[in-house]
């Protein structure tokens, strides 16, 4: 019988080795909030603390993978920081997104990434920590964060330039271009490209066949991998890019692109 958790903002689910963690906003696109953020980092405790379990498969409910940053709801992500709360108060809910995204990568458990509909920028950094990526043909990739004001965070910068390149990483992140699957796979960000419809079979097919090898070489490998890619990004980090990210929120330019985006967003949307 499967073994479930209740959180707000995301679905848990672990059946023997096999596990599901599903980002559940379906009616805002997945959109990732401070909410799901800290959840995501419990739901790896969670996972962790389950002994039978070898295969995570992430993935979105509904549309998309996730559209990204909740616009609405973060205040990150408006530019618009709360006047009242101490620098050391903004300073730790800059942090929330890295402490995710390095709780993801460092669960025990190899990880899928199971990819449809938008994946934007947050979500091409949760993307980026899990193991394995698949897509569907029809997903659509893009990173807006410089157009929204605000560098790209969350340990997103050291991992694209490790995984893709300093060059490539630069063009997605600073022109904030929309890339298909098939450009994503050719770069090497993704293992596969999958008909829309057989995407969920063939991420049920990896993870089965992954549970059906012995679990200590593959736990030995997926840390001897991401040991190697520690040192390949040696002298790369990511420990300050919370404290990067507010600097933004004062400057007026900053401001009035993440204003421009919001207006552009929610316009469309209501269109």
């Amino acid at each position: 019988m499967a073994e479930t958790h209740k959180f707000q903002t995301i679905k848990v689910e672990v059946d023997g080795p096999l596990g599901r963690l599903t980002l559940n906003r379906p009616r805002q696109l997945n959109a990732i909030d401070a909410t799901m953020l800290h959840e995501l980092v419990e739901a790896a405790r969670w996972f962790d603390s389950r002994s039978e379990l070898r295969v995570v498969i992430l993935s979105g409910a509904g549309r998309a993978f996730t559209a990204g940053a909740d616009l609405k709801g973060s205040s990150l992500a408006s530019g618009a920081p709360r006047p009242k709360q101490s620098w050391l108060d903004r300073r730790e809910v800059g942090q929330y997104g890295l402490r995710a995204t390095d709780a993801l990568e460092q669960m025990r458990a190899i990880t899928i990434a199971q990819l449809h509909g938008y994946v934007v920028g947050g979500g091409v950094v949760l993307t980026g920590v899990c193991d394995l990526r698949v897509a569907a043909e029809d997903a659509s990739f893009f990173i807006p964060e410089i157009e929204m004001g605000i560098p790209l965070t969350w340990g997103a910068i050291p991992r694209l330039v490790r995984e893709i390149g300093a060059p490539m990483t630069k063009e997605l992140v600073i022109t904030c271009r929309r890339f298909s699957s098939q450009e994503a796979k050719a770069i090497g960000f993704i293992n596969r490209v999958v008909p829309a419809a057989h995407l969920a079979a063939e991420v049920e097919q990896i993870a089965r066949d992954i549970i059906a090898k012995p679990s200590v070489p593959v736990s030995i490998t997926k840390e001897h991998v991401n040991a190697v890619a520690r040192v390949m990004g040696a002298g790369l980090t990511a420990f300050a890019d919370g404290d990067a990210l507010l600097a933004t929120l004062a400057d007026q330019e900053s401001i009035a692109a993440a204003l421009a985006y919001r207006e552009k967003a929610f316009g469309k949307r209501r269109t």
